[in-house]
């Protein structure tokens, strides 16, 4: 038996919408959560045209771009929320639609899994599903495969509308303190190798949030404990999050490494993460929690290096001193509710140096959704205002320093389920030399 999609309604509706326009074909992205016991699609978003070459691209798919988007909408999706699959909207050939939607599957998993930096759980669900409407008949064909197998082939799957669907998901929030240094290589005439440097820092420090201690309403959970065990039935639930950061119980040897830089993050930052309400486990909360914690850090530290990478093309030939320390404001995150009865939201990412009109616009570009300025939840995260550089004239050396022979804990974070009073977005100190 096939795997069992349960849709909100309001997908129904947005796709309804989609056929009635002249292009065709359109594609889009599927957003849900799925799980072990029951898969969710909450949201379709169909793919931004491309404004040079709307008419070229009638009866022609671009997958670069398909792949490029959904890469974009996945670093707007908190915990809980992922890509889940692909739709198509074409009166082409049944077998040549599937063809199509199957590589495009494959390519938008592919770019979005290069960017975890977690290893895969065993309980983690490796089916995808694919769409394809017919927008003369309304029929609709539904199909999985298997993400993590190049030879999967397609399995019927049901597609099974409902309204309220989120009405009573959980809510899981925390807010945490990051403090991490980043080694920069000796040799960055290549962009490559200061992503793939910076790659590797990252992702030490993912291992310590995953190993990290997760208290859920201050208590340490059963991992197979029903979240909202005890709790009414179809009443939404919010949850407060701490997180316990701990060093290694073994005594390490000090490490001193030459590097060529080092980049230093350190911040507050707001995570949060929505789980169904087919009784869900603590396990899955805090995984997908530690998730987002990674996610939201790395996807900053990326978006500021695109930046930064972008400013030094338009800026070369300039003289620029290579001595200087520099400090940047890391882009704080501000959240969009859904219009669907439920908690669920979005979010995206702003620079001290936008205006928050600009969120809006981003919002319908690459999540279609319409939303005002007042709609948005700014609260969360608030940046702090920095002044003043100082001059690094070598290079620098990083020390490793071993822990001591216990249990020490490097980190804690707490935050309300909803909201926080006062938090500080991250900051990027980047030891350019």
């Amino acid at each position: 038996m096939g795997r069992g999609y349960i849709v909100q309604d309001d997908v129904e509706g947005y796709l309804s919408k989609l056929c009635e326009q002249k292009a065709d074909p359109v594609t889009g992205l599927l957003i849900g959560q799925s799980s072990t016991q029951r898969d969710f699609v909450v949201m379709a978003i169909r793919t931004p045209q491309k404004e040079e070459s709307a008419a070229a691209a009638r009866n022609s798919v671009d997958k670069e771009w398909v792949t490029e988007h959904a890469r974009q909408v996945s670093r707007m999706l908190p915990g809980g929320l992922s890509v889940v699959g692909v739709f198509i909207i074409t009166d082409a050939d049944a077998k040549d639609a599937l063809t199509t939607l199957r590589q495009l599957l494959f390519a938008v998993e592919n770019l979005i899994s290069s960017e975890h930096l977690w290893d895969p759980a065993d309980d983690d669900v490796t089916d995808c599903v694919t769409l394809q409407i017919n927008p003369k008949t309304r029929k609709t064909v539904c199909r999985t495969f298997d993400i993590k197998d190049p030879k999967s082939v397609a399995k019927p799957a049901d597609w099974k509308y409902q309204s309220g669907l989120c009405s009573s998901w959980a809510t899981v929030s925390c807010s945490l303190n990051v403090d991490m240094l980043l080694p920069l290589p000796n040799n960055r005439t290549s962009t490559g190798n200061m992503e793939e440097c910076l790659k590797k820092g990252l992702k030490a420090w993912a291992h310590q949030i995953e190993c990290g201690l997760c208290l859920i309403d201050g208590k340490r959970l059963p991992e197979d404990s029903e979240l909202t065990v005890g709790q009414r039935r179809n009443l939404r639930q919010t949850y407060t999050a701490q997180l316990l950061i701990t060093t290694e119980n073994k005594r390490l040897t000090d490490v001193i490494r030459q590097c060529g830089g080092s980049v230093s993050v350190t911040g507050a930052i707001h995570s949060r993460a929505y789980l169904h309400s087919n009784k869900p486990k603590a396990r899955q909360a805090e995984k997908l929690l530690k998730r987002d914690v990674v996610s939201t850090v790395a996807t900053r530290v990326q978006m500021m290096l695109e930046e930064l990478l972008a400013s030094d093309q338009e800026s070369k030939g300039s003289c620029r001193d290579k001595q200087q320390k520099e400090l940047f404001c890391l882009p704080h995150r501000i959240f969009c509710p859904l219009k669907v009865s439920g908690p669920l939201c979005v979010c995206d990412y702003q620079f001290s140096d936008e205006d928050l009109s600009e969120v809006p616009e981003r919002l319908k570009e690459m999540l279609d959704i319409d939303a005002a300025e007042e709609d948005l939840d700014t609260r969360q995260e608030m940046t702090v205002e920095i002044t003043g550089c100082d001059v690094t004239p070598e290079p620098t050396q990083e020390k490793v320093e071993a822990p001591e022979h216990k249990k020490n804990y490097i980190g804690v974070a707490m935050a309300t389920a909803v909201a926080l009073l006062a938090t500080v977005a991250s900051m990027l100190y980047l030891n350019d030399i």
